[in-house]
């Protein structure tokens, strides 16, 4: 049976604990990886919460990470996060680990072994999915999957590099796990979600087959095992594609409007909800993150006495539609289409944002107003800028939209304004503080929904 090391919690003295001699090493290459989301300050302070050996020369780790420095809006993690960690301990390193590589152990238990990421090694891969097909425990760690589905052996594994906030390792091209990187306790919404609407019978979303969770130092969620679509593309490069060619996307567009639609309206019957549209508290979260973001982006602020309207506006609104289970980050990345069909995926909502929050009811229009800023996104990313195509995609994702749910965000305009600012402001935040060349993009919206009105 693999051996669980219990750790004293943060803070418990001793140089002897197990894996204290891997804390600087860790300290040192989190804020490298692209899925670490407090990049943009040192980690001040690291403590292994658990760390139990999945096989040899595998550990598996959930570290709580301490930073510095005040957390900007829209990205950074509160202190405290929790990350986990897949690590491969080796005498001598392949070299085509190199890039995996996190250093030479210099003291303790594992003194001398070379540390590395054990996702990039396709020997730990493959033993991970052995985990996920034959289910039990390794310490506090479970492995589950669906009954009524056969993984076979056998397939081999890649890692892919697209990603940032989590990895993801496709097998055989027949399925694909997401190993969530940073942790949060309770169910996360990328098993919760998607497993619901297997279970109400909505084929937009493919069906978790296997995943894993953990019940120290918390319950949580740590990977997801759903099918892979080889032959599928993802929205936005499928729109890059139609802009370069001159091609209209409206037929797709009005497509993905009826796939939106079709999820919603699974997910209002899969996961009840008591939510009654927007009130008082939206408003002034809402505005609360357009003061913060103005504070972090001075281009902001000669906007925010129009922006604070948008988020006025929805003062005594209407509750139609109701607030229901959303997706809650959708975008042209987020959707996938094989042959004439689309289909949603990740559904753990924006990372920034706490999971409570993000598994809560929420305005449909909310996913609405971030396809419609993803179609604002494509039409921008080559000059001369194309804001004719984005209008038409808009309007033919809306029409398809209202064709399947019964009524048109078109006909919500507070609401769907309200939202498409909340969204550009966080946009504009993220792009300052990580690709200022792209600011002009959410810019330009914030512009005409402040001064003209949506």
């Amino acid at each position: 049976m693999p051996k669980t090391v219990s750790l004293r919690p943060r803070g418990a003295a001793g140089p002897d604990r197990p894996m204290a001699s891997l804390v600087g090493l860790l300290s040192e290459w989190l804020p490298r990886q692209r899925w670490f989301a407090g990049r943009d300050r040192p980690v001040t302070d690291l403590a292994v919460l658990s760390t139990t050996e999945l096989f040899p020369g595998c550990l598996h780790l959930l570290v709580d990470t301490g930073q510095g420095g005040v957390p900007a809006p829209g990205g950074t993690p509160p202190a405290g996060a929790c990350y986990q960690l897949l690590l491969g301990v080796r005498k001598h390193l392949a070299p085509h680990l190199g890039r995996a590589f996190i250093g030479r152990v210099r003291e303790g238990p594992l003194a001398g072994a070379a540390l590395y990421d054990a996702l990039h090694d396709p020997r730990s891969a493959a033993l991970l999915l052995e985990r996920l097909r034959r289910p039990g425990t390794a310490g506090p760690l479970h492995f589950e999957a669906d009954p009524a589905v056969s993984v076979p052996g056998g397939l081999a594994p890649r890692l892919l590099t697209a990603e940032q906030s989590n990895s993801s390792l496709v097998y055989g091209d027949a399925y694909i796990l997401k190993v969530f990187r940073r942790v949060e306790p309770g169910i996360n919404p990328d098993l919760e979600v998607p497993g619901a609407l297997a279970a109400q019978g909505c084929a937009r979303v493919p069906a978790p087959v296997a995943w894993f969770r953990t019940t120290e130092p918390r319950p949580a969620t740590l990977g997801v095992l759903q099918p892979f679509l080889p032959d599928a593309a993802d929205g936005w490069t499928l729109a890059l594609r139609a802009l370069a060619a001159g091609d209209d996307f409206t037929t797709q567009a009005y497509e993905l409007g009826q796939a939106t639609a079709d999820v919603h309206l699974a997910l209002a019957t899969a996961i009840p909800s008591a939510g009654s549209g927007e009130n008082g508290h939206t408003v002034a979260a809402m505005t609360a993150r357009l003061e913060a973001a103005a504070r972090c982006v001075p281009a902001l602020a000669p906007f925010v006495p129009g922006l604070r309207t948008a988020f006025g506006a929805l003062d005594g609104h209407g509750a139609e539609p109701p607030a229901q289970r959303i997706h809650g980050d959708l975008h042209l990345g987020q959707v996938l289409r094989a042959g004439r069909d689309w289909f949603v995926i990740d559904f753990e909502g924006e990372p920034s944002r706490p999971l409570a929050e993000r598994r809560s009811a929420q305005s449909p229009v909310r996913d609405v107003a971030g396809m419609l800023r993803s179609f604002d996104y494509a039409a921008r990313q080559r000059r001369p800028w194309r804001p004719k195509w984005a209008h038409r995609c808009r309007e033919a994702y809306c029409a398809g939209y209202a064709a399947r749910a019964g009524w048109d965000p078109r006909h919500t305009h507070a609401l769907l304004r309200a939202h498409e600012t909340d969204r550009a402001v966080y946009e504009a935040v993220y792009e300052a503080r990580h690709r200022p060349d792209w600011l002009p993009v959410p810019m330009a919206a914030i512009e005409r929904l402040a001064v003209r009105g949506g």
